[in-house]
């Protein structure tokens, strides 16, 4: 009978997903960077698969390779949707080439700090995500307000994958101390089948964005008339504008048409509103979604895509996290009551 490794099929999996983020035609930009951390997982999981599932050792320095580029794409990713990060090419040089020029010279020098080299810098690109992150997701000003949150948790999911995988490599090489690696096939075969597809799926989270431009901003200013200001503007803007309407509408094009930096207004939601500026537009959009439930008959995907949500996963939550009921619920008890 053939036999094939657990990790070829998630290889596929991946691979199917690829191919339909690939395939997706809604007229936004794509990420690149995760795209390509995509399919990066899918050769690393054929890769494993042939490792151990078919004992050929000579694939063992390729993976190695591959692993070293996966975090700094992670990062890259974020930066890509907006957050704050190293601007000038040689940063950015620094940020793509650290991890594969420390791994190719302790090849060279010190082949037995690699493992350790391999821990700690997945640890460090964690750890650098995780801060990146820290200000909820209105750090990813490029990221639509329908997708912000979440996307802003599958980067922190990645971040959590990342120092998953340094934690079984501390496993594995450990192992190797211990028992000379007896068990490695089976950590790695069930680790990078876990990992790799955990990974995978936080790439696909965040693979669309509404445009690749960068944005330079200004620190935002803790001033309570400047805050009750933009606020106002902000919420002229929805009430007479209903730019809420727009599904692509994200926190720098939100600034544009304000004409506020994107950091003040978040800032301002921040302190006044108690929420992010994300689930500050959503709550417009379900409102609107309540009025149109009570006063029309129209479907309940129509109301969805007139109050400037795409999907129905989004709609939902946000209409739940709202009302703290669905919306045919809704529809259900304000426009026919009983009695």
């Amino acid at each position: 009978m053939l036999f094939v490794p657990l990790p070829f099929v998630v290889a596929l999996l991946l691979l199917l997903l690829l191919l339909a983020m690939l395939r997706r035609d809604d007229g936004m930009a794509t990420n690149r960077p995760f795209l390509v951390l995509l399919a990066l997982c899918c050769v690393q999981s054929v890769l494993v698969g042939l490792r151990w599932g078919y004992d050929l050792p000579v694939v063992g320095r390729l993976t190695l390779a591959l692993a070293t580029i996966m975090p700094s794409l992670v990062v890259a990713g974020v930066m890509h949707l907006g957050a704050a990060g190293p601007r000038r090419w040689s940063e950015r040089i620094g940020l793509y080439g650290f991890p594969p020029a420390i791994i190719a010279l302790l090849i060279i020098i010190w082949p037995e700090a690699i493992d350790i080299a391999m821990i700690l810098i997945y640890l460090g690109y964690a750890s650098a995500l995780l801060w990146l992150m820290r200000a909820g997701p209105d750090v990813l000003p490029l990221a639509s307000f329908e997708t912000a949150q979440p996307t802003h948790r599958a980067f922190v999911f990645a971040a959590a994958t990342l120092s998953f995988s340094a934690g079984i490599d501390a496993l594995v090489m450990f192992d190797f101390e211990w028992t000379q690696g007896a068990h490695v096939g089976k950590i790695l075969s069930i680790a990078n089948l876990l990992g790799l597809f955990m990974l995978g799926m936080a790439a696909a989270a965040a693979s669309r964005n509404s445009t690749v431009r960068d944005i330079v901003d200004v620190a935002p200013v803790p001033d309570t008339a400047e805050d009750a200001e933009t606020i106002t503007r902000i919420e002229a803007l929805m009430g007479e504008k209903k730019l809420y309407r727009d599904a692509n509408l994200n926190l720098e094009r939100l600034a544009r048409r304000a004409g506020i930096p994107s950091r003040r207004i978040s800032g301002a939601i921040n302190r006044r509103m108690a929420k992010n500026v994300s689930q500050y537009v959503n709550d417009y959009r379900i409102a609107e979604a309540c009025r149109l439930l009570v006063e029309t008959d129209r479907p309940v995907t129509e109301v969805m895509l007139e109050a400037g949500f795409q999907t129905k996963s989004n709609f939902n939550r946000e209409f739940r996290r709202v009302t703290d009921m669905t919306p045919v619920a809704w529809r259900e008890k304000c426009a026919y009551p009983s009695g």
